[in-house]
């Protein structure tokens, strides 16, 4: 994120993990197949293995994993998670973001700009976890 008060740390010299960031979030969810469903239709979303109560996919193109995993007790409580986000690739496509989020039944619940060129949105998925959608302005750790 840039903006006031916005720090910009400088690019560390040498990871001693080598990994391809934070690419998996598992959900807690009522219903694996509508929950894969949702993100199927917001973001393409792939099933690539599935079991009884459990799926795991993927979005094409990245290395992301989402699994939905049925534990209608813990569904939806985020815990000391406020949020998970997806980084768009084009800032002119949150609106088309918006109206899959809609589309697939989820609810927008915060939509602006953490900056000039810097477009996001919030949403709720069907089992009520927070979601952000956004753009943010290339920085000096990105790939290339």
């Amino acid at each position: 994120m840039t903006g006031p008060g916005v720090h910009r740390e400088t690019v560390p010299e040498a990871p001693r993990v080598k990994t391809r960031g934070l690419t998996h979030f598992a959900l807690a969810v009522r219903d694996a197949e509508r929950s894969f469903r949702f993100y199927q239709e917001v973001l393409g979303a792939v099933a690539v293995y599935r079991q009884e109560g459990f799926i795991q996919a993927q979005t094409p193109g990245s290395w992301d994993v989402l699994v939905f995993e049925e534990d209608a007790d813990r569904a939806g409580k985020a815990g000391g998670v406020a949020h998970f986000g997806f980084r768009l690739v084009d800032p002119e496509d949150i609106g088309a973001a918006a109206e899959a989020v809609e589309r697939a039944g989820g609810t927008i619940t915060s939509r602006g700009e953490f900056c000039p060129g810097e477009p996001y949105l919030f949403f709720t998925d069907p089992d009520g976890y927070e979601v952000k959608i956004w753009y943010e302005i290339p920085t000096p750790v990105d790939p290339g």
